[in-house]
């Protein structure tokens, strides 16, 4: 999340964090603090998006360095990790192992192939996909992955959600009824009972 965290309200669930794109030597220090006050609010469901990018600008020991300071912040507050991660799934992955996630993960945006999903979903870890379902290469992933290790996003793609139900029921061979149910236990399991789609 790229704003202030003194922004978050009351009356709406987030997730916030450091992500590798914005981070900067000068702030964030500062902004990682900031994270340590904001993560405790009840609506702040999780720490993300945070990882490693190849592709950005910031420094990758930089990237590395606030990524596993969010990785035992997470462990300490008990609250999922929202993982953005570019060309660096085998870095992401040794480093939440070596440092001993015991939190949900979730693999923000994902559009790789089988291997690198399997890789994951060994792990433990969860999936999220959006718009690029549409591509066949997505969509067979993500008709491989097992139902209750899901979820779906628009991100900032002009897809709507609905779209994304659409898609992907068609995808599972499911009613969007079926799948928005499901979606919502996945939803309990990971951040907790309270959280209800609306």
């Amino acid at each position: 999340m790229h704003s202030h965290f003194s922004e978050i309200g009351d009356n709406h669930f987030y997730s916030i964090g450091l992500h590798p794109w914005y981070i900067t030597e000068s702030k964030a220090e500062a902004e990682f603090g900031e994270l340590r006050v904001a993560i405790v609010k009840s609506n702040v469901l999780a720490i993300g998006e945070c990882g490693l990018d190849r592709v950005c600008e910031t420094d990758f020991e930089l990237q590395k360095h606030y990524f596993i300071k969010q990785i035992e912040l997470a462990n300490e507050v008990r609250k999922p990790l929202i993982i953005h991660c570019v060309r660096a799934f085998d870095e992401v992955l040794h480093l939440l192992k070596q440092h001993h996630v015991v939190v949900p993960v979730i693999f923000h945006g994902f559009n790789k192939n089988e291997k690198v999903a399997a890789q994951i979903l060994n792990a433990g870890y969860l999936l999220s996909f959006g718009q690029k379902l549409m591509f066949e290469s997505n969509a067979t992933v993500f008709k491989s992955t097992p139902i209750d290790r899901l979820f779906l996003e628009t991100d900032d793609g002009n897809v709507s959600i609905e779209e994304v139900y659409k898609i992907a029921a068609v995808i599972k061979g499911m009613t969007v009824e079926e799948l928005q149910q499901q979606i919502q236990i996945n939803t309990n399991l990971v951040f907790g009972e309270n959280t209800f789609l609306k």
